[in-house]
């Protein structure tokens, strides 16, 4: 008996470490949120769905139960320093949104070195136009749509949000758009001083026009910028400096510090086995309902 225990002990520890060596930590984290109570409620309606010019997809998450009216959409794009991250890794993000009764799309896009701004916005752009032309047949309302992400995708949300013209090229309505969240998202990193920075957008001959700060603007959608002390990764001044910008403006905009937390847990407190570390799904859901005619 004990002899058969330790032996099946022993194969878990084999397969959990086969995992850590061949999964990312968002992958590995969307599994255990599946496993522990993350499944339910949710469900991917689409998978690999192809969209815009250069080969991208995107996945559609929604609730499980079936609803007769079209759902609030909400775009989610993961992070990963503009040079890594794909959309199946993310399921934790789209299963706990979808619980909450919007429809998320989780789209891909290209990443350096393959490509450098601003062709990851302009991807990000033709993933929206992809929503308000599509997403109607999956239950969606392409009228009702925010922008969210993390970190890099946290930049890409803000930065298609603020400008606008860069969703007007790919065939989108800006005016759709009603909301954004950025969670520990860089908005003011200029001058380049990071290896991820410098390798994305050092090309770039206006530095400045890669700066989501550049585009505040009073008539912005509603955002909320998620901060935390213990980013070490995104300093807080991102979402400090752009919200002080939005607010001289007079642009609807919150910003929320969620303390000890690092750039990573800020991020896993939407998946089910970690979100005791802040309300950062409450709060996300919150502020996106109240804005999205919820």
């Amino acid at each position: 008996m004990r002899r058969g225990i330790g032996i099946a002990l022993f194969g878990l520890v084999l397969v959990i470490g086969s995992m850590l060596a061949f999964t990312s930590p968002p992958r590995l984290l969307s599994l255990y949120d599946r496993v522990t109570g993350g499944a339910s409620g949710a469900r991917l309606v689409a998978e690999g769905v192809a969209f815009g010019n250069h080969g991208q997809t995107l996945d559609i998450w929604a609730p499980e139960a079936a609803s007769g009216d079209r759902l609030p959409v909400v775009v989610f794009w993961y992070g990963g320093g503009w040079a890594k991250g794909d959309r199946t890794s993310y399921a934790f993000a789209g299963r706990a949104l979808a619980r909450e009764g919007f429809l998320v799309v989780i789209p891909d896009y290209r990443k350096v070195p393959d490509v450098l701004f601003p062709a990851f916005l302009d991807d990000g752009a033709e993933a929206v136009a992809w929503v308000e032309a599509n997403v109607a047949r999956h239950g969606g309302d392409p009228a009702r749509v925010a922008f969210m992400g993390h970190s890099a995708g946290a930049y890409q949300a803000v930065m298609l949000a603020l400008d606008s013209q860069r969703l007007t090229a790919a065939g989108a309505d800006p005016s759709n758009v009603k909301a954004v969240v950025g969670l520990s998202g860089p908005y003011d990193f200029y001058p380049f001083d990071s290896p991820r920075s410098i390798a994305a957008f050092s090309q770039w001959p206006q530095p400045e026009a890669t700066q989501p700060i550049t585009f505040a603007r009073k008539d912005a959608p509603p955002l909320l910028l998620v901060t935390s002390d213990g980013d070490e990764t995104v300093r807080p001044r991102n979402a400090n400096n752009l919200g002080a910008k939005l607010r001289a403006l007079g642009a609807p905009v919150e910003v929320t510090n969620y303390g000890p937390l690092d750039h990573e847990e800020v991020v896993m407190a939407l998946s089910v086995p970690f979100r005791d570390k802040g309300p950062v799904l409450a709060d996300s859901v919150a502020f996106l309902k109240a804005r999205m005619g919820e």
